[in-house]
């Protein structure tokens, strides 16, 4: 009789967690080398002499990479396995935000926030597959959730070191020592084992004894197979719930220190502390989602956090003066926004449970990291809105598309304790 597969078991094991915890590390550099650029937009823009508008594009461009990295390392995952993978995105960032800190002009800056673009985009969906396929159904929403809390995590990070820690070495050397807990990953994962329902597929195909297609071939028939009549309806769906979630994020968080800063009057490392609590109510609000999601289903989930998410930034923009005299009250709706962002823990279980192992990594990596990439625009539109009203209507709109998540989860079937094909 075969061993049972990882997410056969009743209960995660120590191969499980370890599965877990080096996964979620790796989502917490991830994303702290991503968001570390947005604290340090003054002091690069000081030095190189760059507009608001130029800030906004460097940013704009990692994100747009994003896209193209969620792509090709989706790809490269579901031909190479996960584990493989997931080391070669966690190289790819750290080797742009190295080169980040040499940057001497606008075109190299941007040239090596790309490449970091391209790492981060590969990296979320290869974890969450990775997580998504070993974990038990009946708990894979709780640990989905759970590693998506290297996101609040990693901005933390970024908060301590771009508002304390880059003040006294530069920007420049802040960058250079954000690559040393990428290594310490790299080298960790050695230890873990392979995706088993992917070397199952993967050996069935090999018993099969079909001829192995070309690199072009494979990505014809993954991209075929995506917009196939069984798959095509659900993947437009994850897109544009995706989009609408994203674009809730990066509204709020692309230019919140510099919101903070300029239209609050705040010192950097006042900025970063408030941005700390809005992690700290991200930090929960990915923990808990993942019990709310098994429990009283994907969809109610989302909704529940959207709304949460669009109060507190309603609050902390268009509704500033009514709450300014009360600094804890401020605090208190900054947790809320973090909190809301919770739902983003929904997308590794939810997008496990809809595609099959074929295409699983390709699904989860095309559709939220294209839908990242279509964020090139938003630090961009943020500034342009600012001229007219003021950085915090630019961040006001993140509150509707909030809420149009909210609403958008309603089109999807519900997936909660699904098993995996």
């Amino acid at each position: 009789m075969a061993p049972a597969l990882l997410n056969e078991y009743d209960t995660p094991t120590r191969e499980h967690y370890r599965i877990l915890l080096m996964s979620w590390a790796g989502w917490v550099f991830d994303f702290y080398d991503l968001i570390l650029y947005t604290f340090l937009l003054i002091p690069i823009g000081l030095e190189l002499h760059l507009t608001r508008v130029q800030l906004s594009f460097v940013l704009g461009g990692s994100l747009g990479a994003t896209a193209f990295g969620g792509v090709i390392f989706g790809i490269l995952s579901d031909r190479y396995g996960r584990k493989a993978v997931l080391q070669w995105t966690i190289l790819t960032y750290s080797i742009g935000t190295f080169l980040s800190g040499l940057a001497p002009n606008l075109q190299f800056l941007v040239a090596f926030r790309i490449i970091t673009g391209l790492g981060v985009g590969g990296e979320w969906a290869t974890g969450q597959t990775y997580v998504g396929e070993t974990f038990p159904a009946h708990v894979r929403g709780r640990y989905g959730a759970f590693m998506q809390t290297g996101a609040p995590v990693g901005v933390a990070l970024a908060s301590v070191v771009g508002g304390f820690i880059a003040p006294l070495i530069g920007w420049r050397a802040s960058f250079f020592v954000s690559v040393l807990p990428a290594v310490l990953v790299i080298f960790i994962r050695k230890r873990l084992p392979e995706s088993d329902v992917w070397l199952a597929r993967a050996k069935l195909h090999a018993d099969s004894g079909a001829e192995q297609p070309s690199q072009l071939d494979q990505l014809l028939d993954k991209v075929r197979l995506l917009f196939s009549q069984a798959h095509r309806r659900l993947f437009l769906l994850s897109l544009v719930l995706a989009t609408l979630d994203m674009s809730a994020y990066w509204f709020t968080y692309s230019w919140l220190p510099g919101y903070l800063q300029e239209e609050r009057q705040f010192s950097i490392a006042r900025s970063a502390l408030w941005v700390l609590m809005t992690q700290a109510g991200g930090f929960l609000g990915y923990s808990t989602f993942g019990f709310v999601a098994d429990s009283l289903g994907r969809r109610p989930a989302y909704s529940i956090y959207s709304v949460v998410m669009a109060m507190g930034l309603v609050m902390i923009t268009l509704l500033w003066n009514l709450i300014a005299a009360n600094p804890a009250v401020i605090l208190g709706f900054m947790f809320l926004v973090g909190f809301g962002t919770g739902m983003f823990g929904g997308y590794g279980p939810l997008f496990s449970e809809l595609f099959p192992t074929t295409i699983r990594n390709t699904a989860m990596g095309s559709a939220f990291n294209l839908a990242r990439g279509v964020q090139f625009l938003t630090p961009v539109a943020i500034a342009l809105i600012a001229q007219s009203y003021g950085l915090a209507g630019g961040i006001f709109v993140a509150a509707l598309f909030a809420l149009l998540t909210g609403a958008w989860i309603w089109t999807f079937p519900e997936t909660k304790g699904r098993k995996l094909v």
